[in-house]
């Protein structure tokens, strides 16, 4: 089991502080993130997940804070399945990947390799909610961003509704 202390840790040596992102830095962000998680019910691996979700930068905030090339690093402190649902959030195209949300079966786009695979459904359902927790956040924290993409982000989270928690969905769709 990984040591969130030891991930903050981790996130603050590897700068997360002293990034600039909507509401204060990025680790206020994925703090935030990761106790939306926490309150919708995510398990352990998910949260951790949600913490660290923008390690490697993602298709919408490319500062990484970690090169691909290094995700041993990561895994060593928050875990297998927790770094390994920070590769897929931090991988995908979110252009090929979002309209295929609504799909049975998900086929991704990894934007770092261009291959394309198909991830469980447990790992989709996490990365979904990690997006939709991480989105509340910015959008809670940036009234032009609010206004110039929630509404797109309400219809991605109501194609992939059936992939959010209840709780997710609420925050989102109510």
């Amino acid at each position: 089991m990984a040591d969130r202390d030891e991930v903050l840790r981790f996130l603050r040596d590897h700068g997360a502080g002293e990034i600039a992102h909507p509401g204060g830095t990025l680790l206020e962000h994925l703090r935030r993130v990761a106790g939306l998680l926490a309150s919708w019910g995510a398990d352990e691996d998910v949260r951790l997940a949600g913490l660290c979700h923008a390690t490697y930068g993602t298709d919408g905030f490319d500062r990484a804070l970690l090169d691909v090339s290094r995700r041993a690093e990561l895994r060593a402190v928050a875990g297998e399945r927790a770094e390994r649902l920070v590769y897929l959030y931090g991988s995908l195209d979110r252009g090929f990947v979002y309209p295929r949300l609504r799909d049975p079966v998900v086929v991704v786009r990894d934007r770092f390799t261009g291959t394309e695979h198909e991830p469980s459904e447990e790992d989709i359902r996490a990365v979904v909610e990690i997006t939709a927790a991480n989105e509340l956040d910015v959008v809670g924290h940036n009234a032009d961003l609010a206004r110039r993409y929630g509404d797109q982000l309400t219809r991605l989270f109501e194609r992939c509704r059936g992939r959010l928690s209840a709780e997710a969905r609420k925050a989102w769709l109510s």
